[in-house]
């Protein structure tokens, strides 16, 4: 388990889908494979394109909402064992994402 914030247990990756088709926003999201945190996600209620900027755009909006969402863990956890390469999940940017998986090995 990452638990990268510090926060409580975390469902482990095994409980969880492939992840096709699953994003922050509650796509496939499905209480029989852990991933019901998505229907709680802020970034659910707010344009996803936010999320998935183009090269060089801001992912200020898109952080800001991260700060105060209350799945932000579970988000993050879910896109660094399903290795996620594009947009802004719990709150870090693939960039951030990659950094922090060299900082923990």
């Amino acid at each position: 388990m990452w638990n990268i914030l510090g926060e409580g247990p975390l469902a482990s990756p095994d409980d969880w889908s492939s992840g096709l088709g699953a994003g922050p926003w509650g796509q496939g999201a499905d209480t029989a494979t852990g991933l019901e945190w998505q229907e709680r996600a802020l970034c659910a209620q707010t344009d996803p394109e936010a999320f998935f900027p183009e090269k060089g755009g801001s992912t200020r909006e898109a952080k800001r909402v991260c700060t105060s969402c209350e799945v932000r863990a579970e988000c993050l956890e879910y896109a660094l064992a399903h290795d996620e390469r594009f947009g802004i999940w719990g709150g870090l940017s693939e960039r951030e994402r990659r950094k922090l998986k060299r900082r923990a090995i």
